[in-house]
């Protein structure tokens, strides 16, 4: 018989004991959906019935205000139950695109961060980001593979031992 000596490393044992509890919790979780502005429209719609059936199966649902993959997440949330989602804007709701802001009025938890409209879009909605993934349990994301901000926010969720779902686009 052959022995192989494989070392344990003790991060890994407690990134697994984590996914398995998070995967064995039966009560309500706090799911952050984030992604790309620039997502087809039939990805759009399978976002939105995904966001709908977590909150219709009791989960909080986070994301931010973005175009593409937020927007269709704020609509599958509020179709299910608007009490049920929290939007947090990277920059003032006076900053974002009209088109958002018609939808983002309706929201009852929505969060701004008129502290930083100074800063570009990027650095916003990375500190946005941060955020966001700070009061989850669990991060879904909807990404490109060159789509820096979002692929260095799942990295940090990781990082913070959370479970991160990355789903790529291209």
């Amino acid at each position: 018989m052959i022995e192989q000596s494989q070392s344990i490393n003790v991060s890994d044992v407690d990134t697994l004991a984590q996914e398995l509890a998070t995967i064995q919790q039966t009560g309500a979780k706090r799911i952050a959906l984030l992604g790309s502005r620039h997502v087809p429209l039939t990805h759009q719609h399978l976002i939105e019935m995904m966001s709908y059936a977590l909150v219709l199966s009791g989960n909080r649902i986070i994301t931010s205000g973005a175009t593409g993959t937020n927007s269709a997440a704020i609509r599958g949330a509020m179709r299910a139950d608007a009490n049920m989602l929290t939007v947090i804007l990277p920059q003032s709701l006076e900053r974002q695109p009209l088109e958002s802001r018609q939808q983002l009025e309706k929201v009852m938890h929505l969060v701004e961060n008129a502290k930083n409209d100074q800063m570009s879009l990027a650095e916003a909605s990375a500190v946005c980001n941060q955020e966001i993934v700070s009061r989850c349990q669990q991060l879904i994301c909807f990404a490109f593979h060159d789509s820096r901000t979002l692929l260095q926010t799942c990295q940090e969720a990781e990082d913070q031992r959370k479970i991160v779902t990355l789903f790529y686009l291209d």
